[in-house]
């Protein structure tokens, strides 16, 4: 194959990993011009379980996770398969970095909470359990200003983790991909990215 190189450092995608089952299902958009919520490439039913996914760009994906520990906790992973955070590209390292901020910023505005953990495992014994390095990007609501004073939010791995909603996950997809967009365009008009 004319044209055609090899790269060692890309894997193939795993077949059995969820994460690259999103990868090759949904095509990169835009992050700044989202498709429209009922556009078919996003309908989050074309996998079970559904995915909803709030950005998708040639490298890298973000996408709601379906056991959330708090409403809007987000994973953003490489579209490539690798397993761990030393196995990713510099390419790749360079835009997780930028994008981690920017879903943060898109994050906070969505849900309202201005709080969150950023936490990402490497290996089964640093409770990695998807085998695809990714990030999760966690909402923590003040709960102490809700007078739970002897309550306490729970670290990452711990504590009650439930279903992601269908409907109220395509809502908050949608606003999420508004959100991005939205910052985006700001920081754009302010000549930083």
């Amino acid at each position: 194959m004319a044209g055609t190189s090899f790269d060692s450092m890309v894997l193939p995608p795993d077949s059995s990993c969820p994460f690259c089952s999103i990868a090759q299902t949904y095509p990169s958009f835009p992050p700044d011009q989202p498709p429209a919520p009922d556009a078919p490439e996003l309908d989050p039913f074309k996998l079970a379980p559904a995915s909803f996914v709030v950005l998708s760009t040639p490298m890298l994906m973000a996408f709601l996770d379906i056991m959330p520990l708090s409403h809007g906790h987000l994973l953003l992973c490489p579209r490539s398969h690798k397993p761990k955070l030393s196995d990713v590209s510099p390419e790749e390292a360079a835009e997780l970095g930028a994008y981690l901020r920017l879903l943060s910023k898109a994050l906070s505005r969505t849900t309202g909470v201005y709080d969150w953990n950023v936490v990402q495992n490497n290996g089964a014994a640093a409770a990695q359990v998807v085998n695809h390095v990714h990030y999760h990007l966690i909402p923590r609501p003040e709960i102490r200003a809700r007078g739970k004073f002897r309550e306490s939010f729970t670290m990452f791995g711990r504590g009650q983790r439930e279903d992601l909603d269908d409907d109220e996950a395509v809502a908050l997809a949608a606003k999420l991909r508004a959100n991005i967009a939205a910052v985006l365009e700001e920081e754009s008009r302010k000549g930083k990215l």
